[in-house]
């Protein structure tokens, strides 16, 4: 039996930190979870779960209006904010009641309190006003957004987690970002009939992401009627005499709305955990620096998930935090495997991404083969909606590999959960091309396209 009151201590009660937890006690060890807000983290509480829930309740106005192409008659339609965020909350306290009950199922001991590194083995937690001794720790507080803290007045702005809890839906509103939060966001707001007006000081919304996803998205949500304004910033906010907020940008002029919100990115949630005491070193950005083990510079201690800035996605922490349990109590070191992984953006339309960009296959390849398929889905043919779908793969013409899959549009990110799999296992697209459809589906096309729409060679499109 170990001196220490627990074989590991789990700061952060997030999907990658409660993961951990109750994993590793249900291999019988001495567990301990603090989390000061509430169970399940960024993602459950305030994050991907209740923004995807509000996604669906923002799609419902073009359900309707396509209805009609397909003999349906739908009556006036009549919305109700305040009764979407209390169902959204009552979906929210079942799942943490799921979070908790994972945990005490395995007898893990959970502390309600924040909890602060007093050295490498002992833990403060401040509500209990107690301190107790671990063996292994785990760091699994995750990130909070960033205040934009430049920007004069910034506090009459929200974040996306006020955006999630505001007492009535804003008839307009200002994003601030271009990052998938901000175009969630206002895909959201827009589809439940706010005015919307998106300021990014990027070129083009969606950095880092395939410049035809980016293009199209971009296209398609100033179609539903939402302003977007690049290469352009906020330089102050105030109130107005008129009860709104007004957002005054680099573009010379200013925005009157009723919220002004910040998605401008995230930051490692590090701030008075003690990390100096405990001998824990972080980068200029406040995230924790690991090796491939997720261990820190202090050899108990191990950071899983956002906070140590590495992939900001929840299935990450997870898969992180069960690399973790076999590094730290299996004596089978894993490190977490970062390449390829699937992600999702929840706009409308909604875009699904695996592997490279054509732009990052292009760099690291230099010739690759773009097979590209744009078309209108078949429920748009009576429907009578205008939007398209976009499908793109990227291959690496000396291997005949698919190095990256993108999808626009309807169900994009199923897709690309179910075309991760294939990439993972480094599939050809002679693989893709012996594969036989299934019809008539959008899908389809992914294995269907036989020819390249174009190739690059040394950089440039032939």
């Amino acid at each position: 039996m170990s001196d220490y009151d627990f074989d590991l201590f789990v700061i952060g009660g997030g999907s990658g930190g409660v993961r951990a937890g109750r994993v590793a006690a249900s291999m019988g060890k001495r567990v301990g979870v603090a989390e000061e807000f509430r169970f399940g983290g960024t993602c459950v509480i305030r994050g991907c779960v209740p923004k995807k829930l509000l996604v669906y309740a923002s799609e419902f106005p073009e359900h309707f209006d396509e209805a009609a192409g397909f003999g349906w008659s739908v009556g006036e339609a009549a919305f109700s904010w305040p009764a979407l965020i209390a169902a959204k909350d009552r979906e929210i306290a079942r799942l943490e009641g799921l979070y908790r009950k994972g945990l005490e199922s395995n007898r893990a001991t959970i502390f309600t309190s924040r909890a602060e590194l007093i050295d490498a083995h002992h833990v403060r937690l401040l509500s209990d006003d107690r301190t107790v001794s671990a063996e292994t720790i785990l760091i699994a507080t995750g990130g909070r957004p960033n205040p934009h803290e430049a920007l004069p007045r910034n506090h009459l702005c929200i974040s996306s987690n006020e955006a999630l809890d505001l007492a009535e839906l804003p008839k307009s509103i200002v994003i601030e970002g271009g990052g998938y939060i901000a175009v969630e966001f206002a895909s959201i707001f827009a589809g439940l009939g706010s005015k919307v007006t998106l300021v990014y000081r990027g070129k083009e919304i969606l950095s880092r992401f395939d410049a035809d996803l980016r293009a199209g998205l971009h296209k398609s949500l100033e179609a539903r009627g939402v302003t977007i304004l690049t290469q352009t910033v906020l330089e102050h906010v105030h109130p107005g005499h008129d009860g709104l907020l007004h957002a005054h940008h680099s573009g010379g002029a200013s925005i009157a709305a009723d919220q002004v919100m910040l998605a401008v990115g995230r930051l490692p949630n590090t701030q008075g955990l003690g990390l100096d005491r405990a001998g824990v070193a972080t980068d200029a950005q406040g995230a924790i620096t690991v090796d491939s083990f997720s261990r820190t510079s202090q050899a108990n201690i191990f950071a899983i998930g956002d906070v140590t800035n590495r992939v900001q996605l929840t299935p990450v922490a997870i898969h992180e935090a069960m690399c973790f349990i076999e590094t730290a109590f299996k004596d089978n070191p894993v490190a977490p495997d970062h390449e390829t992984i699937a992600t999702a953006v929840f706009t409308r339309p909604e875009i699904g991404t695996v592997g490279m960009s054509e732009e990052q296959a292009a760099k690291r390849f230099g010739d690759i083969d773009v097979f590209r398929a744009e078309f209108r889905p078949m429920k748009a043919t009576l429907s009578g909606s205008t939007g398209k779908m976009l499908m793109k793969l990227i291959v690496d013409s000396i291997s005949g590999k698919i190095v990256g899959a993108h999808v626009m549009g309807p169900d994009a990110g199923e897709m690309a959960q179910l075309l991760a799999i294939p990439l993972k296992m480094g599939a050809s697209k002679a693989d893709f091309d012996r594969t036989m459809a299934v019809h008539p589906t959008a899908a389809e096309e992914l294995v269907t396209m036989y020819q390249p729409s174009y190739r690059v060679r040394g950089g440039a499109r032939v």
